[in-house]
Protein backbone atom coordinates (compact mmCIF):
# COMPACT_ATOMS: atom_id res chain seq x y z
CA UNK A 1 0.00 0.00 0.00
CA UNK A 2 1.02 4.09 -0.39
CA UNK A 3 2.53 5.54 2.32
CA UNK A 4 0.71 8.82 2.61
CA UNK A 5 3.04 11.90 3.12
CA UNK A 6 1.85 12.14 6.72
CA UNK A 7 3.45 8.46 7.68
CA UNK A 8 0.32 6.78 7.47
CA UNK A 9 0.62 3.21 5.76
CA UNK A 10 -1.51 0.72 4.48
CA UNK A 11 -4.61 3.20 4.68
CA UNK A 12 -7.12 1.21 2.51
CA UNK A 13 -9.61 2.79 0.05
CA UNK A 14 -12.81 3.15 1.78
CA UNK A 15 -10.79 4.55 4.60
CA UNK A 16 -8.61 7.02 2.65
CA UNK A 17 -12.42 7.71 1.06
CA UNK A 18 -14.01 8.19 3.94
CA UNK A 19 -11.12 10.45 5.36
CA UNK A 20 -11.23 12.57 1.90
CA UNK A 21 -15.04 13.01 2.64
CA UNK A 22 -14.84 14.55 5.51
CA UNK A 23 -12.23 17.72 3.98
CA UNK A 24 -8.96 15.12 4.33
CA UNK A 25 -6.44 16.70 1.38
CA UNK A 26 -4.01 14.41 2.01
CA UNK A 27 -6.37 11.09 1.59
CA UNK A 28 -7.48 12.81 -1.03
CA UNK A 29 -4.50 13.54 -3.24
CA UNK A 30 -3.90 9.25 -2.48
CA UNK A 31 -7.02 8.60 -4.02
CA UNK A 32 -6.72 10.38 -7.12
CA UNK A 33 -3.01 8.95 -6.88
CA UNK A 34 -3.72 5.43 -6.85
CA UNK A 35 -7.04 5.37 -9.24
CA UNK A 36 -6.22 8.41 -11.96
CA UNK A 37 -5.36 5.29 -14.24
CA UNK A 38 -8.53 3.61 -13.83
CA UNK A 39 -10.53 7.09 -14.32
CA UNK A 40 -9.12 7.46 -17.77
CA UNK A 41 -8.59 4.09 -18.94
CA UNK A 42 -12.67 3.52 -18.20
CA UNK A 43 -13.29 7.09 -19.63
CA UNK A 44 -11.23 6.34 -22.66
CA UNK A 45 -12.90 2.88 -23.47
CA UNK A 46 -16.15 4.24 -23.23
CA UNK A 47 -15.88 7.43 -25.05
CA UNK A 48 -13.22 6.03 -28.03
CA UNK A 49 -11.57 9.53 -28.03
CA UNK A 50 -8.24 10.65 -26.11
CA UNK A 51 -9.04 14.36 -25.97
CA UNK A 52 -12.85 13.49 -24.57
CA UNK A 53 -11.49 11.13 -22.01
CA UNK A 54 -8.94 13.26 -20.65
CA UNK A 55 -11.59 16.26 -20.38
CA UNK A 56 -14.10 13.42 -18.70
CA UNK A 57 -11.16 11.92 -16.30
CA UNK A 58 -10.31 15.78 -14.78
CA UNK A 59 -14.31 16.47 -14.89
CA UNK A 60 -14.63 13.08 -12.58
CA UNK A 61 -11.80 13.87 -10.43
CA UNK A 62 -13.04 17.68 -10.31
CA UNK A 63 -16.40 16.23 -9.14
CA UNK A 64 -15.63 13.67 -6.98
CA UNK A 65 -14.68 16.44 -4.07
CA UNK A 66 -18.21 16.67 -3.45
CA UNK A 67 -19.47 12.79 -4.78
CA UNK A 68 -17.44 11.24 -2.16
CA UNK A 69 -19.83 12.57 0.05
CA UNK A 70 -22.22 9.93 -1.31
CA UNK A 71 -19.74 6.93 -1.00
CA UNK A 72 -21.52 4.94 1.63
CA UNK A 73 -18.72 2.12 1.87
CA UNK A 74 -21.66 -0.71 1.24
CA UNK A 75 -19.45 -1.18 -1.65
CA UNK A 76 -15.71 -1.51 -2.61
CA UNK A 77 -14.44 2.00 -3.33
CA UNK A 78 -13.27 0.92 -6.78
CA UNK A 79 -16.90 -0.87 -7.44
CA UNK A 80 -18.08 2.74 -6.59
CA UNK A 81 -15.47 4.62 -8.70
CA UNK A 82 -16.29 2.31 -11.67
CA UNK A 83 -19.77 3.73 -11.83
CA UNK A 84 -19.17 7.18 -11.46
CA UNK A 85 -17.39 7.16 -14.69
CA UNK A 86 -19.31 4.74 -16.27
CA UNK A 87 -22.27 7.10 -15.58
CA UNK A 88 -19.89 9.97 -16.28
CA UNK A 89 -19.40 8.84 -19.51
CA UNK A 90 -22.94 8.08 -20.77
CA UNK A 91 -24.14 11.16 -19.84
CA UNK A 92 -21.19 12.81 -21.84
CA UNK A 93 -22.25 10.65 -24.86
CA UNK A 94 -25.95 11.44 -24.86
CA UNK A 95 -24.58 15.33 -24.66
CA UNK A 96 -22.54 14.69 -27.83
CA UNK A 97 -25.48 12.87 -29.02
CA UNK A 98 -27.79 15.73 -28.47
CA UNK A 99 -25.67 18.48 -29.21
CA UNK A 100 -25.15 16.97 -33.16
CA UNK A 101 -29.03 16.23 -32.89
CA UNK A 102 -29.43 19.95 -32.70
CA UNK A 103 -26.72 20.87 -34.69
CA UNK A 104 -28.21 18.64 -37.55
CA UNK A 105 -31.64 19.97 -37.14
CA UNK A 106 -30.59 23.37 -37.24
CA UNK A 107 -28.94 22.73 -40.56
CA UNK A 108 -31.65 20.70 -42.04
CA UNK A 109 -34.27 23.61 -40.67
CA UNK A 110 -31.71 26.03 -42.25
CA UNK A 111 -31.81 24.38 -45.03
CA UNK A 112 -35.19 25.04 -46.27
CA UNK A 113 -35.19 28.29 -45.70
CA UNK A 114 -32.01 29.26 -47.88
CA UNK A 115 -31.43 27.82 -51.97
CA UNK A 116 -30.89 24.37 -52.23
CA UNK A 117 -27.30 23.83 -53.65
CA UNK A 118 -25.58 27.13 -52.20
CA UNK A 119 -22.12 27.44 -51.51
CA UNK A 120 -20.27 27.86 -48.23
CA UNK A 121 -20.45 31.61 -48.94
CA UNK A 122 -23.99 31.44 -49.31
CA UNK A 123 -24.17 29.27 -46.80
CA UNK A 124 -22.44 32.00 -44.77
CA UNK A 125 -24.38 34.65 -45.31
CA UNK A 126 -27.65 32.99 -44.73
CA UNK A 127 -26.01 31.95 -41.92
CA UNK A 128 -25.51 35.18 -40.65
CA UNK A 129 -28.80 36.41 -41.77
CA UNK A 130 -30.74 34.01 -39.65
CA UNK A 131 -28.77 34.69 -36.53
CA UNK A 132 -29.69 38.88 -37.43
CA UNK A 133 -33.42 38.08 -37.18
CA UNK A 134 -32.97 36.39 -33.99
CA UNK A 135 -33.14 37.82 -30.51
CA UNK A 136 -30.13 38.41 -28.98
CA UNK A 137 -31.55 36.39 -26.01
CA UNK A 138 -32.28 33.27 -29.05
CA UNK A 139 -28.83 34.11 -31.01
CA UNK A 140 -25.96 34.44 -27.74
CA UNK A 141 -27.47 30.45 -27.00
CA UNK A 142 -27.37 29.10 -30.69
CA UNK A 143 -24.02 30.55 -31.04
CA UNK A 144 -22.50 28.84 -27.16
CA UNK A 145 -24.56 25.89 -27.85
CA UNK A 146 -24.58 25.38 -31.34
CA UNK A 147 -20.98 27.67 -32.81
CA UNK A 148 -19.09 26.58 -29.25
CA UNK A 149 -20.18 23.15 -28.46
CA UNK A 150 -21.11 23.94 -24.36
CA UNK A 151 -24.14 22.15 -22.64
CA UNK A 152 -27.29 23.71 -22.02
CA UNK A 153 -26.23 23.95 -18.48
CA UNK A 154 -23.04 25.81 -19.19
CA UNK A 155 -24.53 27.85 -21.61
CA UNK A 156 -27.27 28.48 -19.38
CA UNK A 157 -24.52 29.62 -16.23
CA UNK A 158 -22.92 32.04 -18.73
CA UNK A 159 -26.56 33.19 -19.69
CA UNK A 160 -28.07 33.25 -16.41
CA UNK A 161 -30.78 30.92 -16.64
CA UNK A 162 -31.26 27.65 -15.88
CA UNK A 163 -30.25 24.51 -18.64
CA UNK A 164 -33.98 24.14 -19.65
CA UNK A 165 -34.49 27.57 -20.27
CA UNK A 166 -31.25 26.94 -22.60
CA UNK A 167 -33.26 23.61 -23.83
CA UNK A 168 -36.34 25.72 -24.22
CA UNK A 169 -34.69 28.68 -26.39
CA UNK A 170 -32.94 26.27 -28.84
CA UNK A 171 -36.93 24.83 -29.27
CA UNK A 172 -37.84 28.22 -30.64
CA UNK A 173 -35.03 28.71 -32.77
CA UNK A 174 -36.11 25.56 -34.25
CA UNK A 175 -40.14 26.45 -34.37
CA UNK A 176 -38.86 29.63 -35.93
CA UNK A 177 -36.82 28.33 -38.61
CA UNK A 178 -39.43 26.05 -39.96
CA UNK A 179 -41.83 28.96 -40.45
CA UNK A 180 -39.37 30.57 -42.10
CA UNK A 181 -38.52 27.77 -44.09
CA UNK A 182 -42.22 27.10 -44.72
CA UNK A 183 -43.11 30.90 -45.91
CA UNK A 184 -39.65 30.75 -47.83
CA UNK A 185 -41.09 27.84 -49.70
CA UNK A 186 -44.58 29.35 -50.34
CA UNK A 187 -42.77 32.50 -51.49
CA UNK A 188 -40.96 29.98 -54.20
CA UNK A 189 -43.95 28.47 -55.63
Amino acid sequence: MYVTPDGMTDVDDENLARRAAAGDRTAFSVLLERHYGLIYRVAARMLGDRAAAEDLAQDVCVGLVTRLASYGGQSRFTTWLYRVVVNAARDAMRRDATRRRNEQDFVEQGGRGRRQGGSGGEESIWLQQVLGQLSDELRATVILVLAEGLRHEEAGRILGVSGTTVSWRLHQVRKQLRRQGAQTERMAR
